[in-house]
């Protein structure tokens, strides 16, 4: 499945933005997803995910409270609404599917398929 992140810019600290990942196919909605973020220099990490029927949802402890990840798969689309941002939440994000069901993972090997990334910067 291909994976096309979109959504990302410029935000001034304390401001939201709503990512977007639309997948290519409708096995999409057979698989956990989620989105993860990285900085230059720095490894890739966990942001969020969310079971293949929406109903469990996981976050890192730096995004919780701030951040809601959410589908819908009849578009076959993931989202990452993010609130209340501040300069440490700037890096490329990625969405990602994993297609091992037995497990809801958080680690980057984890996850089989991965989108493009989208920059996300938030100025102080």
């Amino acid at each position: 499945v291909q994976l096309q992140a979109s959504g990302g810019g410029l935000v001034q600290a304390g401001g939201s933005l709503r990512l977007s990942c639309a997948a290519s196919e409708r096995t999409f909605s057979n698989y956990h997803v989620g989105w993860f973020r990285q900085v230059p220099g720095k490894e890739r990490e966990f942001v969020a995910a969310i079971s293949r029927g929406g109903g469990g949802t996981y976050y890192a402890d730096s995004v919780k409270d701030r951040f809601t990840i959410s589908r819908d798969n009849a578009k076959n689309t993931l989202y990452l609404q993010m609130n209340s941002l501040k300069p440490g939440d700037t890096a490329v994000y990625y969405c990602a599917a994993d297609t091992n069901l037995l497990r809801f993972g958080r680690l980057v090997n984890d996850y089989d398929y991965w989108g493009q990334g989208t920059q996300v910067t938030v100025s102080s």
